[in-house]
């Protein structure tokens, strides 16, 4: 009960003290925890769990494997795995798909194909986990070939499939391709698109720079758009700076959603790009009136079965000033490669050197380098990032990726990147 009603902590100290607990109760409070997001918890019950004898079911994998994906727990996710082959599950197509997911979302997508290619007959979920795992990493052409493979095998494609598969074109910004997806939905499998459908359609437009026909796509839409429809293109106009129309979308945004700080958030950010400081300042008051705050960026890895998170400018972290002199000297040795720090994601009226200051104290660039410092020479870093990166940030992280000779994934809010020698898997269309 107490877990339903979301007081995890309760729920805990109610199990703790039972005399005795069952297989079905261990796999109801898993279930909670991970339901409620409380990972740390969930993953500490299923340690007690083995330590008290009681054998690990299908149900306790399909509860847990989602928790390490939405952590990027990569090290407990691999302990699920390997205790889910000693469980003899592997074969279970519900397992299967979770870890598919998982390993997606902690940056292995091969880890992901190879436990696909061992799947004897994929069902629709692994087949799209594992689309949508390569839409989000970069190959999308590798989603698209998966894609019509499935097809080719009979197998009819459910909308999320088709969401996979607009992402995927959404991100390598193929046109062409997803207005033929986008019309077979309904002309080939009678799939009425949905509000995300039409969002990444419209996505797709918005990163080729077509804002005008975005903006009459969603315009002529057969269901209302919603404020996240528009936020769609008011994303896409900002990064092809195009003020005007900018305004037009956030205004329909605001009439939907009035305290939407995303949308004064983009607005003022394109303001600010367009050197419009008095209008961007402007907004920024209007927020703080209105008690709107946005949520502050933040970055976090794991490293030796610990998270570390690092928020901007956060000196509370006990490596904090290493990080900062190990990021002065690639900052020497980038500048002597030609590297000039990107300030247009500062959205302040303030002088350039204080804009580098800034800059440089982003949570993700004190994450990556806090991991190239703890992890062995030649280990993978991989980080996690709640907001997009910013322009300079994944610049930056090019260029570390080719002095410290390691790959670097970073996950942040649109999707995943790989960096290695120099070079993005996004091709730097994010």
């Amino acid at each position: 009960m107490y877990a339903n009603c979301t007081r995890t902590d309760y729920s805990v100290k109610v199990f703790d003290n039972l005399p005795v607990r069952d297989p079905i109760l261990w796999n109801s409070m898993l279930a909670g925890c991970a339901q409620n997001g409380s990972v740390v918890e969930a993953l500490g019950i299923f340690r007690q769990m083995l330590q008290s004898g009681v054998r690990p079911v299908p149900v306790t994998f399909s509860s847990l494997i989602p928790v390490c994906g939405n952590l990027a727990s990569l090290r407990f996710g691999n302990q699920l795995h390997a205790y889910v082959i000693q469980s003899g599950f592997e074969d279970n197509a519900f397992i299967s798909s979770s870890l598919i997911d998982m390993y997606c979302k902690c940056g292995e997508i091969s880890i992901s194909r190879r436990v696909f290619d061992r799947m004897p007959s994929p069902d629709i979920v692994s087949w799209t986990a594992m689309i949508m795992g390569y839409a989000l990493h970069g190959p999308a052409r590798e989603a698209l070939v998966l894609f019509e493979r499935m097809e080719s095998g009979n197998l009819k494609p459910n909308h999320i499939t088709f969401l996979a598969v607009l992402t995927a074109c959404s991100h390598a910004g193929m046109v062409d391709k997803g207005q033929k997806y986008f019309n077979s939905m309904s002309d080939q499998y009678g799939i009425v698109p949905t509000l995300e459908h039409c969002a990444a359609f419209a996505d797709i437009l918005g990163r080729v720079g077509e804002l005008d026909e975005a903006y009459n796509f969603i315009s002529k839409m057969q269901i209302k758009p919603t404020a996240s429809v528009w936020s769609t293109l008011l994303r896409a106009c900002r990064v092809h700076k195009n003020t005007s129309l900018a305004e037009a979308v956030a205004k329909k945004i605001m009439e939907l959603e009035p305290r939407s700080i995303g949308s004064h958030v983009v607005l003022s950010n394109v303001y600010s790009v367009s050197g419009r400081w008095n209008e961007a300042a402007r907004l920024r008051k209007s927020m703080r009136n209105k008690g709107m705050r946005k949520d502050p960026a933040c970055s976090w890895i794991e490293v030796k079965s610990k998270l570390h998170v690092f928020v901007a400018h956060d000196r509370s972290h006990p490596w904090y000033d290493r990080i900062i002199d190990a990021l002065n000297v690639f900052s020497e040795q980038m500048a002597h490669q030609g590297y000039v720090p990107n300030t247009e994601d500062v959205f302040q009226d303030i002088e350039e050197e204080q804009k580098r200051y800034v800059l440089c104290g982003h949570s993700e660039k004190l994450a990556i380098v806090f991991g190239i410092l703890s992890t062995p020479p030649g280990t993978t870093v991989r980080v996690m990032k709640n907001l997009r990166v910013c322009i300079d940030c994944h610049t930056v992280t090019k260029f570390i990726s080719k002095l410290a000779e390691r790959e670097i994934v970073v996950r942040d809010a649109n999707r995943f990147h790989h960096f290695k020698d120099g070079n993005c898997s996004c091709g730097d269309f994010w």
